[in-house]
């Protein structure tokens, strides 16, 4: 007994073919950068992202003014990192050898570190640090008045994402701390 199966098949000359699409990566809609003043006690002041938040850091060795500036929407922070240099030489030659020994430790997964130095709007001149491949952080920056005061700072993603499908929010962020390092100011101790 022949088995008849019935077959239905449509096709319109009107539906295009179906194409896979190339992969792609997750689009960023990243927020307009708009600044707001630091309000909290440090011995630094400056603007930053108002798509941000400030956040103490509460990490074991956390040191008195230690924060993080805590972008949620783009699961991203700068860890900031402050030191009194009290006018000593030998103190800041340690923090600034500690900036670049950071930094270095990226070498084994980075195909790329640029240093650059960056004159700020007031003057005052900071070190910033590009790295480039599947690195822990992608910028690093320190800057100093050498007898008082020294920050360094570090992008850090909570995400495991390539840095080709990170870059617009590295780019982004990136101004951010030019920002950052342009708006900062020393208080004075009083």
């Amino acid at each position: 007994m022949p088995l008849c199966v019935n077959v239905c098949v449509s096709c319109s000359s009107s539906e295009s073919d179906y194409v896979p699409k190339p992969k792609g990566f997750p689009r960023l809609d990243l927020p307009a950068q708009v600044y707001q003043p630091l309000t909290e006690d440090h011995p630094y002041s400056f603007e930053y992202s108002k798509s941000a938040v400030i956040l103490p850091d509460t990490f074991s060795d956390a040191e008195p003014h230690w924060i993080f500036i805590a972008y949620p929407s783009l699961k991203a922070s700068i860890q900031l990192t402050y030191k009194p240099v009290q006018n000593n030489p030998q103190r800041l030659g340690g923090f600034i050898n500690d900036a670049y020994k950071l930094a270095g430790r990226h070498q084994i997964k980075a195909t790329g570190i640029r240093e650059q130095v960056v004159k700020t709007k007031s003057g005052q001149r900071a070190v910033m640090f590009d790295l480039e491949g599947d690195v822990p952080s992608y910028v690093q920056f320190f800057t100093t008045d050498t007898t008082t005061n020294y920050l360094r700072g570090a992008l850090y993603f909570s995400v495991a994402d390539k840095q080709d499908s990170l870059q617009p929010a590295i780019d982004y962020l990136r101004k951010d701390i030019v920002h950052l390092l342009n708006t900062l100011k020393w208080k004075k101790k009083s």
